[in-house]
Formats: structure tokens, sequence, C-alpha cells
């Protein structure tokens, strides 16, 4: 059983609101889809997720865009932070060790590179700029029907 929300997200602040509560539902093994169009603010949610799981608001987060994939230990759990853009091809999303460690917690930005990722996702959150460009729609979907 799949569990959909759409949400407005008028400013910034919604965004990291919608963070802190996506980071307070996650489990160890949770692969999150972060899906939308260049700055509807995927690299923004993932930021405000991994703070949150770290505790520490001043945590260094960097985009994936380049490294690919950007790893983080947070309260013995890891935490791999993907951006699949620049993916050469589906198959390369191996060599990145999305799935090395079950226990790990992945968010995905570009997820739709790899059906493989898309398959194995728990969490898809689509983020889009509604028309006049003010604020964000965030549509979130958990696949296992787990409350939001």
């Amino acid at each position: 059983m799949s569990l959909t929300e759409t949400l407005f997200l008028a400013d910034d602040e919604a965004t990291a609101a919608l963070g802190r509560r996506l980071a307070a539902a996650l489990r160890p093994g949770d692969l999150v889809l972060l899906e939308g169009d260049l700055g509807a603010g995927k690299t923004a949610m993932a930021r405000t997720v991994i703070r949150t799981l770290s505790g520490d608001d001043r945590l260094d987060v960097p985009s994936p865009s380049f490294s690919l994939v950007q790893p983080y230990e947070v309260n013995g759990t890891p935490v791999l932070h993907a951006d699949l853009y620049r993916l050469g091809g589906p198959r390369d999303v191996d060599e990145l060790g999305l799935f090395d460690r079950p226990e790990a917690i992945v968010l995905v930005e570009w997820p739709e590179r790899s059906d493989e990722v898309v398959e194995r996702a728990t969490v898809s959150i689509r983020l889009a700029i509604p028309p006049g460009g003010e604020g964000r729609s965030a549509t979130i979907q958990f696949t296992d029907g787990r409350a939001f």
C-alpha cells in the first residue's frame, strides 16, 4: 500500500520544515527519490534531511553534482547523498555503491537516470515550481504505507 500526500511550501522555511519532518520519518535502509526540475529544491531538501539526521544544522553538505555520491555517517547510520544527473548510463549506478550497505539511508537526486534506483525506492519526493514561480509543491509518497 502506498500513501501519497501533496503539500504547498510557501518559502524556504516551509521546505526546511518538510525536510526535518521527512528526516524524522526515515529508517535505516530507506531509499529516497528526490525528483524535480533544476532549481526545484532537491539539494536543499537533502541538505536539511542530512543536517537533521546528524543533529548539526551547520554540517557542510555540498551538492554531489560532481562527486556523484557524498557519504556521511550519522549516529552510527550511513547516509549517502547521490546525484545521478551526470551518470553515463543506467548501469553505471552499480559503481556508486548505493546498495552496498543495506542499513544506509540513501537520498538520490535525478533518480530517473536509473530504473534500478526507482524500483528500490521506499520514499519519493517530487518538488515542483508552480506557475508564477512562488513557493513549491511537494508530493510525498511512502511505498510501504507508513504514515507521514
